[in-house]
């Protein structure tokens, strides 16, 4: 938030401090302009409570909340000059927040009954994973990793710097790292799996699959480890991806493509 207000305001807000009283008092309406599932409500209270720290700040939904167009999300009343210096910043993350959120929901309600869990990735704006991957759990959506610490996910790029060889990868992995550290192995093919399965992984990515690839992987590692399939998943897609049995789908689009939704700050 402090570096998103430094940005935003550099030496000053120019605008506010000359054309408005400084005595000023205002009462702003923050309202949905389209449906959306809100994520950050209480993050842009905390951007206005930064330049004005009595300010009143009352939201009328909760993150999580799916609104419909025209929702009063929340009312916040103190000093103009710094209540709309600190409007910007403070609509951009829930705006960015929100998208995010509404965007894992519909691809949560496109598997809804599967028994698929949608989950986010890595692939988060630079400095913002934190509240990104908070977005995706107010949309329904399961966190990966947070860090590279987190877990190991055993990559083309991994197996390419070892031959192409899964169960070396897997039992340098048990010999050096402690034994409550997840595996997880990216597989191009049945016979990568074969190998992950026999070596123990906990979990196999199937990453772009076709669906009678998909369908054959499931079955080779069902009630051994867990399945995840990633790559090209849209929401067109993602129904008949959950379809073939796959315990989790990664879906990079819900951080690195979620569109900005529709918010104002009105004044009352």
């Amino acid at each position: 938030i402090d570096a998103a207000l430094i940005e935003d305001i550099g030496f000053c807000d120019l605008t506010s401090e000359l054309v408005i009283p400084r005595e000023a008092t205002a009462e702003l309406a923050l309202n949905a302009r389209h449906e959306m599932v809100i994520a950050g409500i209480d993050i842009a209270g905390q951007v206005f409570r930064r330049r004005v720290p009595d300010c009143r700040f009352e939201k009328r939904v909760d993150d999580g909340a799916r609104v419909a167009a025209g929702t009063r999300l929340a009312v916040v009343t103190g000093h103009a000059q710094g209540l709309l210096t600190a409007e910007r910043t403070a609509l951009n993350l829930l705006q960015h927040l929100s998208g995010i959120a509404t965007l894992t929901r519909r691809f949560v309600d496109a598997v809804r009954g599967t028994g698929a869990a949608i989950l986010d990735t890595r692939k988060t704006t630079p400095a913002w994973r934190r509240v990104e991957k908070y977005a995706v759990r107010c949309g329904g959506g399961v966190n990966h990793r947070g860090d590279l610490a987190s877990a190991v996910l055993i990559k083309d790029n991994h197996l390419a710097a070892v031959d192409g060889d899964v169960a070396i990868a897997i039992r340098r992995v048990r010999e050096y790292a402690d034994s409550t550290i997840a595996i997880q192995v990216e597989c191009d093919s049945p016979a990568q799996v074969h190998v992950a399965v026999a070596e123990r992984a906990d979990s196999v990515l199937l990453d772009n699959m076709s669906l009678v690839m998909l369908r054959e992987c499931v079955g080779i590692a069902k009630g051994k480890c867990v399945t995840e399939a990633s790559g090209g998943v849209r929401l067109d897609t993602v129904r008949a991806i959950a379809e073939t049995g796959v315990d989790r789908i990664s879906v990079g689009a819900l951080t690195h493509s979620a569109p900005a939704l529709n918010l104002a700050l009105d004044f009352e």
